[in-house]
């Protein structure tokens, strides 16, 4: 069991030490060398863990897309578009951690973190979107990748501009863009003359 602890608390530091220094110089600057000055370890020890500085940035990545699900996606709850929901959760662990996602996505992980939350965003929305009403004959699969997507953009617009607005509010108005789709098209006589 000590073991165990001991290689936790090593992956730790370096994680730590590699996410400040792609705060301070950027990724493709960021040596394997500096990493293991920096977490206390030797350039050996980040080998026995990753094979290389992509593969840390990838688990970096992994390690925090896992937290993030684990804390605010309850296992036996779905993800529901509701501002008191898993995704309000989301917003509100990214809002806190917010250094650790900003240089995450200003540093070269914004494909890896894309993936990881449409992924997740997939799964929560897969038994909840209505393919009888408005959607009936639409084909499920895309019309779950264009939600989805639309809204890991805005996420990922939010965390590149900083978290301009509160995560409250941006979940507020993700729910209401995504809350449009349940409404289906309008006949073009209903809608509104200019």
């Amino acid at each position: 069991m000590a073991v165990d602890r001991r290689i936790g608390k090593t992956r730790e530091a370096i994680f730590k030490a590699f996410l400040s220094l792609m705060e301070e110089k950027g990724f493709e600057q960021i040596t394997v060398h500096e990493i293991a000055e920096r977490a206390n370890v030797s350039r050996g020890t980040i080998y026995l863990h990753f094979v290389d500085k992509y593969d840390l940035l990838d688990q970096c990545v992994e390690k925090e897309m896992t937290e993030l699900r684990d804390r605010c996606m309850g296992v036996q709850e779905n993800l529901d578009f509701t501002s008191s929901g898993p995704l309000l959760r989301t917003a509100e662990y990214v809002e806190q951690h917010a250094t650790v996602f900003i240089t995450l996505i200003n540093n070269s992980g914004i494909p890896a973190l894309r993936s990881r939350l449409h992924a997740m965003l997939m799964e929560g929305l897969a038994e909840q979107v209505d393919m009888d009403g408005v959607n009936r004959g639409m084909n499920k699969e895309m019309l779950l990748h264009f939600m989805a997507s639309a809204a890991v953009g805005v996420m990922e617009w939010w965390i590149t501009h900083s978290l301009p607005i509160s995560a409250k509010k941006l979940i507020e108005d993700i729910t209401i863009l995504l809350d449009r789709n349940q409404m289906g098209p309008q006949p073009l006589d209903a809608l509104p003359r200019q």
